[in-house]
């Protein structure tokens, strides 16, 4: 697919807000996408901590609870390529069971994922629409080999895995191409010189990690 002269959304969460680049504009991986694939416009809605499913009990920081599902309502409605990348924060801290696949409301993780994708398809017809995984984590006392040892986590938590997978399979009901980061980016913070050189924490990325997103963004796209 080529995407020149494209509007693009990119719904996300801190890391598309752009948390851990040194200048947004030159560095962030929409903007960094923007410039290689010659886009029209960018309209960025990445609001950090935020989560697909809604929040049962209210967090610290009430920004953290507009969900993606609320605010794909705000998306600009001109543009014609969605990119969604979230999931992340579901794992770690989002208190919403995690349901199964069946669930269609946002109350679950899964029932978050099938009305977001339903959402974009019935409002986006004949328009492109992409998903991309959460990437592989090593944060703080979080590691995504293990369910999130958060205290508000429900006792169906999961491995960060099973989060991508639901993405995946729900995707297919939807024919929405998924861009798999956790298995595809080649970022591993587990690995001590991929942490230090690619992330700043073992969950963001800096510079050179978004510039890594979208080189495989760009090429995904393109071989659509």
């Amino acid at each position: 697919m080529n995407i020149k002269g494209f509007k693009v959304n990119f719904l996300g969460d801190s890391i598309t807000e752009g948390v851990g680049v040194s200048d947004i504009v030159s560095c962030r991986y929409d903007k960094r996408l923007a410039s290689m694939c010659e886009l029209e416009a960018v309209y960025n809605y990445g609001i950090g901590g935020t989560r697909l499913a809604h929040q049962s009990k209210p967090s610290e920081k009430p920004r953290y609870d507009l969900c993606f599902c609320g605010r794909a309502y705000l998306l600009d409605k001109s543009a014609d390529l969605i990119v969604v990348y979230g999931g992340v924060n579901d794992y770690i801290h989002g208190d919403a069971p995690f349901g199964e696949i069946g669930d269609t409301t946002p109350a679950t993780f899964c029932g978050g994922v099938y009305f977001l994708m339903n959402y974009l398809r019935q409002n986006y017809a004949g328009k492109p629409v992409v998903f991309m995984t959460p990437a592989r984590c090593c944060y703080s006392n979080v590691d995504d080999l293990a369910p999130s040892p958060r205290a508000n986590k429900r006792p169906d938590a999961k491995v960060l895995i099973a989060y991508v997978e639901v993405i995946e399979e729900t995707a297919k009901q939807f024919d929405i191409p998924v861009l798999d980061l956790y298995h595809n980016l080649g970022i591993d913070p587990h690995n001590p010189e991929d942490c230090k050189n690619l992330t700043i924490d073992g969950l963001h990325f800096n510079d050179e990690g978004h510039k890594i997103i979208a080189s495989k963004l760009k090429a995904f796209l393109e071989a659509l």
